[in-house]
């Protein structure tokens, strides 16, 4: 039997491999997966520059993927591994979809919604409060993004 530490390790790996998605297709390396009764429903990655689209983040897409996979909008019994914080855009569909937790890897001081800059999804005036958990593997999704980015600066 494995317990939460390994569980959490388990689920952010394929996050992680979808944030490697993303950095193969330069986009900022950021993946997502929604887990629900130990299967992963919906996966994505970050794809604002290949969609040209501003909203196209890993959790936006791995939301949308696992509602079509449930046909259901609410995700009330599902858990969301990202590799980095969400930002307030992506916290707030996280809150509106009903996802039970939020588990991810590295903080972001700058954006994040999920306990670095604010707090959204565990804001009671809310009427979903979502569990968070940050922390998980942050070194490897840390480590992505800063080698995603120092090589950018290098190229320019």
């Amino acid at each position: 039997m494995i317990n939460l530490e390994q569980r959490h390790s388990k689920w952010m790996g394929f996050a992680f491999s979808q944030a490697q998605k993303a950095y193969d297709s330069n986009e900022v390396p950021v993946g997502a997966v929604v887990v629900y009764n130990d299967k992963i429903i919906g996966r994505g990655h970050n794809q604002k520059e290949q969609l040209n689209d501003p909203t196209a983040h890993a959790e936006i897409i791995a939301i949308t993927a696992a509602s079509n996979t449930i046909n259901d909008w609410r995700l009330i019994d599902c858990e969301l591994y990202v590799t980095k914080e969400p930002c307030p855009m992506c916290a707030g569909a996280i809150i509106n979809s009903r996802i039970k937790s939020v588990i991810f890897g590295c903080y972001d001081e700058k954006e994040g919604c999920c306990g670095s800059l604010y707090q959204l999804c565990g804001d009671p005036r809310f009427n979903h409060n979502v569990l968070v958990r940050g922390g998980i593997m942050e070194e490897d999704c840390s480590r992505i993004l800063k080698d995603f980015f120092k090589l950018r600066r290098v190229k320019k």
